[in-house]
């Protein structure tokens, strides 16, 4: 399973897809954690972006699509991944959807957790109030004006992305005004209808193979040959069973011919002619 999470900033994208790591047992690609892994390991792109970083320069789209390409091809991402962070921008994500076909593989669904702005700018506004009335420290992006331009920049780079994957077929809308629960309900609900529509099972790898062959069919096979072994060894007591009946049997009716006597005829005596 491939997903994307779209949102603005505050709609819940980390709860959600920390429920569908749990549910899915996929992992969630975070681009700044994918970086940060690269640079650590000295890894030939790592360096590259480092590089380009140190310079106070933003890593170009090629250089986060190869870090993205190395990382989901990590034994843990084979069951599938969210994409967090990544893509932001239209160009961002025609380079993802080349690298994806390169490897035969495509995003399953893009997942949009629509909210209302105004709402949103309440929420963080009530967030802050109750977070003061504790004596609690205030996160950095507990800041209406920090949102404002957070808001704006998504509206500008990452809200085309709403169309350009609903033109592919893949995006799915849920309420993100709708309480926690509710909005992981309709998700899980958006994932079964998209998987179903691909021919996946919902709770197996979404991968080539998982849509051929579904785990289910692979498990059977064992248990096919393991019945004709079983089948075999019980027709071969069967027929051991049949012979000794047969021979027991014979023996038993040659004995009980034998223990009769043979009846002797009597014969009347002929009379003598005077």
């Amino acid at each position: 399973m491939r997903l994307i999470l779209l949102g603005p900033p505050g709609a819940g994208k980390g709860t959600q897809a920390q429920h569908l790591v749990a549910k899915y047992g996929i992992v969630q690609l975070s681009t700044g954690d994918m970086l940060r892994a690269a640079v650590k390991a000295s890894t030939p792109v790592g360096l590259q972006a480092q590089e380009i970083m140190a310079r106070g320069g933003l890593v170009p789209d090629d250089v986060v699509v190869r870090i993205v390409a190395q990382r989901i091809e990590e034994p843990d991402a084979r069951k599938g991944f969210i994409l967090d962070g990544f893509p932001r921008t239209v160009p961002q994500a025609t380079a993802l959807d080349r690298m994806l076909a390169e490897r035969e593989i495509g995003l399953d669904a893009a997942i949009e957790i629509r909210v209302d702005e105004e709402a949103l700018l309440k929420r963080i506004e009530s967030r802050i109030a109750e977070t003061q009335a504790r004596g609690e420290t205030l996160r950095d992006d507990d800041d209406p004006q920090v949102l404002h331009r957070r808001l704006a920049a998504y509206r500008e780079l990452t809200a085309p992305l709403v169309a350009y994957y609903r033109l592919q077929g893949v995006l799915h809308v849920v309420n993100g005004m709708e309480p926690i629960p509710q909005v992981t309900a309709a998700i899980d609900r958006e994932l079964t209808k998209a998987l179903a529509a691909k021919g996946v099972p919902v709770f197996a790898q979404s991968s080539k193979t998982a849509a051929k062959k579904p785990a289910k069919a692979a498990a059977s096979k064992p248990v096919k040959r393991l019945t004709k072994k079983v089948a075999r060894k019980v027709s071969k007591k069967s027929v051991k069973s049949v012979r000794k009946t047969t021979y027991v049997g014979k023996k038993s009716k040659a004995k009980t011919t034998a223990s009769k006597p043979k009846s002797k005829r009597r014969v009347a005596p002929r009379k003598r002619g005077r």
